[in-house]
């Protein structure tokens, strides 16, 4: 009884040194985005003035410098709230899947989402916002459903590599959809071309605004899905035994992803890798435990898309470049490495 009693006691202060140790991480990595939100105001192709940062920063907009201040907060600020959607949509997939390759891109649902807003504008003239982030939800939601019922035919169910193959090829038909609607529709090919690199440049607070209820809804539905996710991870024979709902649990844990990733796709375009690159990395920091992994994948999105567009506001001087560019740079070498390392094996 009283080995019992030690074990049980020193488990629990296990559990408070690791929970300790992630306080720490949370902590450091909440330091480093306020750090990235202050070097994203201050730095662009017009360099500013502290004095001007911290006047614009008040609300004024008396000379130039100010003004160019005044136009990167909200930048700054689409910046946080679409990383942190890529990055949680991410994780989300991963576990729902058990798939170490899953990421918005790479499964189609970001091109999906695409397609839907290039033929709502080509062939509905849609134009309100409101428009955009439906449709391209709903756009997002039949690419995802697609691949995963494409991914799922034949012996074994849905494999991470039949996932990946089918998402792969979904994107690129996809991607040869969009052209074709586009290309004869000289009138919009150019905002639509600009708008598929993907980004956060003219960003307005008016636009955040419009996005915003979509993104809290799925951020709010993600959060709750951590302990489903934990319980996918077992396997879904395991899961079933513990009580769990499986096909209910992944219903709910991807609903939250695609309105993460629609409502980011309508207001950026689609942002590729983003939502691969950080969850593996967060993991190598937290572990697999959803709880934590989520709201870490969701800071560390925040960071990474900061961190890229700043990225892509020095390197061409004294033009820009656009966020996704910038990010399948980082991410296309790092899927190399996942593919090499992992396998294609299940989570």
């Amino acid at each position: 009884m009283a080995f019992r009693y030690v074990r049980q006691k020193s488990a629990r202060d296990l559990i408070k040194r690791s929970n300790g140790v992630l306080s720490l991480w949370l902590m450091g990595l909440l330091a480093t985005l306020c750090l990235l939100c202050t070097l994203s105001v201050a730095i662009g192709t017009r360099d500013v003035a502290w004095g001007d940062v911290f006047a614009a920063l008040s609300g004024q907009v008396d000379n130039i410098g100010q003004a160019a201040v005044a136009v990167r907060i909200p930048r700054t600020v689409l910046a946080l709230v679409a990383g942190a959607a890529l990055g949680l949509s991410g994780a989300i997939m991963q576990g729902v899947t058990r798939n170490p390759l899953a990421d918005p891109g790479i499964l189609g649902v970001n091109m999906g989402a695409s397609l839907a807003v290039v033929i709502g504008v080509a062939w509905f003239n849609i134009d309100s916002a409101n428009a955009f982030i439906w449709t391209a939800i709903l756009g997002a939601g039949s690419a995802a459903v697609f691949v995963y019922t494409i991914g799922s035919l034949g012996r074994g169910g849905a494999t991470p590599l039949k996932l990946a193959l089918a998402g792969a090829a979904t994107s690129v038909a996809f991607s040869s959809l969009v052209i074709a609607v586009v290309l004869p529709r000289n009138d919009i090919a150019g905002g639509i071309r600009s708008w598929q690199i993907g980004g956060v440049g003219g960003a307005t607070f008016e636009r955040i605004w419009h996005v915003l209820p979509f993104l809290a809804v799925g951020f709010l539905i993600s959060m709750l899905s951590a302990r489903k996710l934990n319980s996918l991870a077992l396997g879904d024979e395991l899961a079933a035994g513990l009580g769990e709902r499986v096909a209910t649990a992944r219903a709910f844990s991807a609903l939250g992803a695609i309105l993460l990733c629609g409502a980011t796709t309508a207001v950026c375009g689609p942002i590729g890798f983003l939502g691969l690159v950080v969850p593996h990395l967060c993991r190598l920091l937290v572990g697999v435990d959803h709880r934590w992994l989520l709201p870490f994948s969701a800071l560390g999105g925040a960071g990474l898309l900061l961190a890229a567009d700043i990225v892509g506001r020095i390197i061409s001087r004294p033009a820009e470049l656009d966020v996704g560019i910038v990010t399948a740079l980082i991410g296309a070498p790092f899927f190399i490495w996942v593919v090499r390392r992992q396998r294609v094996r299940e989570l």
